[in-house]
């Protein structure tokens, strides 16, 4: 019998989760394929967590289907969790017990015992740099070490898909940079990975991603299909009175949004006017301005033009 990985590692179809009348998630389709890092992007509510929970067997779907590693969820929860690694939002491990104790209960937890427990316990040791704070209570440790800890338990029996939901929002920026570095040795070394985040620089290192909003999937695709397709070019505008400027070009003709950042103007604007700059060039509006130019579209402007004020 064949125990080839399927090409798709998450289907799901027409996925929804209710809360009496509330709909956290709200007709998802989603087909994620096999050696990527796809993340789900959106603010606090958007249903990310609630969707990640479903395709992990641990909440029912009120409709749809999900199959994650050919298996049928949640119909065949039980064997899936054998199967994935899950990293929670807070950290879930037993602050009363010593990073070595952790690994050794999630291993038996896993079935991992005897010669290949001790392998794989030295090894995520020494790779998520534990090795110095085996014998360190999880309780007294950094908010960097959780998250190293929280990961290596993740990964401890080799899962072949991985699930984080927002794995970095309580450490420091240099730990976030260092945890994703991390991860794209999972996925180089075969680890699918699926991660859940409301950073936008975060959502630029994915594969793919899906922008969620009020439980529904806004876009889906690589940063770089989403940006050369949201729909509109981004301006920056440089000189005084930005504040004053931003707020006479909301809901002008054109205009998707205006943003400061710092001491620019970030404008976009619909990509039917042919000559973005020369348009607000024209404009009474920026005459005191003394610059404006086309810049690169970032995801922030991608999130913008799909979602909330972007869409009306």
């Amino acid at each position: 019998m064949s125990t080839a990985l399927p090409e798709f590692v998450v289907r799901a179809e027409g996925l929804v989760k209710k809360f009496k009348d509330f709909r956290a998630v709200d007709g998802l389709d989603l087909t994620i394929e096999r050696g990527m890092i796809y993340g789900f992007l959106g603010p606090n509510g958007s249903g990310k967590t609630t969707a990640m929970r479903m395709l992990t067997g641990l909440l029912t779907p009120t409709e749809g289907t999900v199959e994650v590693l050919g298996l049928s969820v949640p119909r065949d929860a039980e064997t899936l969790k054998y199967k994935i690694g899950y990293m929670t939002q807070t950290f879930s491990l037993y602050g009363d017990l010593t990073v070595r104790e952790n690994l050794r209960f999630m291993a038996t937890i896993y079935g991992l015992t005897g010669k290949r427990r001790k392998q794989r316990i030295g090894e995520v040791l020494e790779r998520y740099e534990l090795t110095d704070l085996q014998d360190r209570f999880a309780g007294k440790m950094s908010g960097g070490q959780r998250q190293r800890l929280a990961l290596a338990t993740a990964v401890l029996h080799e899962p072949p898909l991985l699930f984080l939901d927002e794995p970095t929002s309580a450490v420091d920026p240099e730990s976030r940079r260092h945890f994703w570095e991390q991860l794209f040795d999972l996925v180089e070394g075969g680890t699918s990975i699926v991660v859940t985040t409301h950073f936008m620089d975060e959502a630029e290192r994915c594969h793919r991603i899906a922008i969620m909003e009020s439980g529904q999937k806004r876009a889906d695709g690589s940063p770089k299909e989403l940006m050369a397709a949201m729909g509109a070019n981004v301006v920056e505008i440089e000189g005084p009175n930005l504040r004053d400027i931003r707020r006479k070009l909301l809901g002008a003709e054109g205009i998707v949004a205006a943003a400061q950042l710092g001491a620019r103007l970030r404008v976009l604007v619909t990509d039917d006017i042919p000559d973005p700059e020369s348009y607000l060039k024209a404009k009474p509006e920026t005459a005191g301005a003394s610059l404006i130019e086309r810049v690169r579209p970032n995801l922030e402007d991608v999130f913008v033009t799909s979602t909330g004020e972007g869409r009306q």
